[in-house]
């Protein structure tokens, strides 16, 4: 069972594909930026950016159920995008790829626009929180 609380200020608007606050109790599961690559390999198989955001998802899905978490146990993202236009021409695809890899739950999200990554070819790097309830 999640004990997830979104926090939502009275009279702000409804926040679009994220969370404004989430409020939590339980383990923490930390895990560091995770870029467009084969965690296998260290190669980037496209230097395409919805391609790169996919990869990223799944690795960080792999590092949620390493430590026995799931998707719902996320309270914070943070996004580091290199190209804004990017990301902006991509929202559709990107809404898309967020249901099919991480389903329906929206955590507190941030998004930051970046000269670069310590990855040359990275495009994208995505970190999180997850608390796993006891």
């Amino acid at each position: 069972m999640n004990r997830h609380r979104i926090v939502h200020p009275d009279g702000w608007p409804r926040a679009s594909g994220y969370s404004n606050g989430i409020s939590a109790r339980g383990r923490v599961v930390s895990i560091a930026g995770q870029v467009g690559w084969n965690p296998k390999t260290g190669r980037f198989e496209t230097d395409d950016f919805v391609k790169q955001v996919r990869q990223a998802l799944e690795n960080v899905v792999a590092v949620l159920r390493a430590g026995s978490a799931q998707p719902e146990h996320l309270v914070r993202v943070v996004w580091y995008v290199v190209n804004r236009d990017a990301y902006a021409a991509s929202r559709k695809a990107l809404g898309e790829i967020w249901h099919d890899v991480m389903g329906e739950y929206y955590p507190a999200m941030t998004l930051v626009v970046v000269a670069g990554l310590l990855e040359p070819q990275a495009l994208v790097e995505i970190e999180a929180v997850a608390m796993v309830p006891e």
